[in-house]
Order: C-alpha cells, then structure tokens, then sequence
C-alpha cells in the first residue's frame, strides 16, 4: 500500500519539479529525462537482483519484433512526456489532468474496439458519461481538448500494448528508453550546435535535470511492487490520486483559470469514474 501511495503521489506531485526546470525548453527536458533514466536504470540492472540484470536486456535484443513493440511503445511514452511537460510550460495542467482522469475509460474503450472485449453494463454507461464530458468541453472550447485526448489515448494505446509485451517493467523501460536515447542525443546536439541548450548555463536546473531519471523510474518500480501485492480495485481507485494532486497543484498554486464550465466538464468525468469504480468493486467481489 505504501509503495503505491509513493508512487501515485511522486506522479501528482511532478508538475512541481517539472515547472522548476520551466526555464528548459520542453523538448530538452525529455531528452534529459530519457538519458538520466537510462543510466539509472542500467545501474539498477547491474546492482539489484530482483531486476534480471542485462540477461534479459540481451535476450530481447533477439527478439526483432518484440524490439519493434517496444520501439513503438517508448515513441507513445515519449511524446506523452512531451505533451505533458509543454501543457504545464504552457499553463494548461488542467486540461493534463483531465486526459489522466479519463484514461482508465479510455483504456476501457480501446480494450473493447481491438481486443474485443465485452463492457459491462455499468462500463457503458461510464465511458457514455465520459464522453458527454468531452463533448461538453468541445462545445465549450469550440474545439477538441486535444491535449487532454492525446495524453488519454497515448497513455491507453502504451497500456494495451505493453500488456502484449512479454517483459517486466524494469528491463522493458530500460530497453525503451535505450531505444530512443540515440534520438535524445541528436536533439541535445542539435541543440547545442544551435546555442539553443539550456543545460549547463549555470542556472538551477543543472543539477534539478538529473534528478528526472529518478523521478522517471522509481515510481514505476513502487507501482510494480504494489501492483503485485494489491487487489485490482485498490490500485484502480488509488490511480485517481496522481490527478487529483495534478488538479489541486494546477488550480492553488498554479492559479489556473477554473471556471463553472470547466467544472462541469470535471463533474461529468467524475461521476464516469464512481460509475466505473462501482462497477470495478463489484467485479472484484464477484465468486469467480
């Protein structure tokens, strides 16, 4: 439990470390944050057993078509990083936020349309809910919260793909991120050949930028091990934690523009979600 709590908390709580790195361009702390990722999370290869080490690593790497899958699912984790850290640089944490509340509807969705799976009643009615939420905000807005349905979607296609991929979660983001670090390193240099680089100027970001490995890979083994332990619908109710942070973050300390029509769309979105809680504890409880 105190393991899915950190992890669900160092989620919510990352907008903070991500605004105090805002005088780096977006783009250049995700390149930051592969790097400083891959190398701690090769040091936790070589020292801690229960990883697997490089055993793993190199049997994947003869495994084209699973270093395909993973190639593909470190381009969706990239650009939602990306999205994500642009949306706080750019004030809109809250429209971040909301794609985060929907995701596990949207997941819901996507495990329905490729997998074909069959949603239960209460189901349908969670995503039909959550979907007039959306379009409540697309009426609102006049156009599509795209950041809220990229980060959403992303998210949701990289959960039902590494569901297919046969790896844990240490070796695979290891080999992610090894994947698209030749990609990050062209960036910097591009960047640096363009005097365009924030890293190194002296500012307090330089030595804030590593600290984003850790930031990037701890929780992710902190939700493996509660993952492992914990019933289902623990983890789905405790999963709303790190948006909650994220919505409280953006609208106290932030000062994000929250009007009542945002909060409709908020409200429509939450009651999706105890919808889809209810359904999740009754599925649970259920004799197999």
């Amino acid at each position: 439990m105190l393991a899915a709590l950190a992890a669900f908390s160092i989620w919510g709580l990352s907008p903070l470390y991500f605004r105090a790195v805002g005088s780096i361009p977006p783009f250049e702390i995700v390149a930051h944050r592969i790097l400083w990722s891959l190398a701690f999370l090769a040091g936790l290869l070589a020292f801690l057993p229960f990883t697997g080490g490089f055993a793993r690593v190199r049997e994947v790497c003869r495994q084209p078509r699973l270093l395909g899958l993973l190639a593909l699912t470190a381009l969706l984790t990239g650009s939602n990083w990306l999205v994500f850290i642009w949306s706080i640089d750019a004030g809109r944490l809250l429209e971040a936020t909301l794609g985060y509340f929907i995701n596990p509807l949207v997941s819901i969705a996507l495990g329905a349309a490729i997998l074909g799976e069959r949603l239960r009643p209460l189901q349908r009615v969670a995503v039909a809910i959550a979907i007039a939420g959306v379009a409540w905000r697309v009426w609102q807005l006049g156009s599509l919260p795209w950041i809220s349905l990229y980060l959403a979607g992303t998210f949701g296609l990289y959960g039902l793909l590494r569901k297919r991929a046969p790896i844990e979660a240490v070796s695979g983001l290891f080999i992610e991120t090894l994947l698209v670090a030749p990609l990050a390193l062209a960036g910097l240099a591009w960047m640096h050949a363009g005097g365009t680089l924030g890293f190194g100027s002296g500012a307090a970001a330089d030595w804030l930028l590593p600290l984003s490995g850790i930031i990037t890979a701890l929780p992710l083994m902190l939700f493996t091990a509660g993952a492992r332990r914990l019933p289902l619908a623990t983890i789905g109710f405790m999963q709303y934690l790190a948006p909650s942070l994220g919505f409280i973050i953006a609208i106290r300390i932030f000062r994000e523009p929250f009007d009542a029509g945002q909060l409709i769309g908020f409200l429509l979105i939450w009651i999706a979600l105890a919808v889809y809680s209810v359904d999740m504890v009754r599925a649970a409880r259920r004799p197999r």
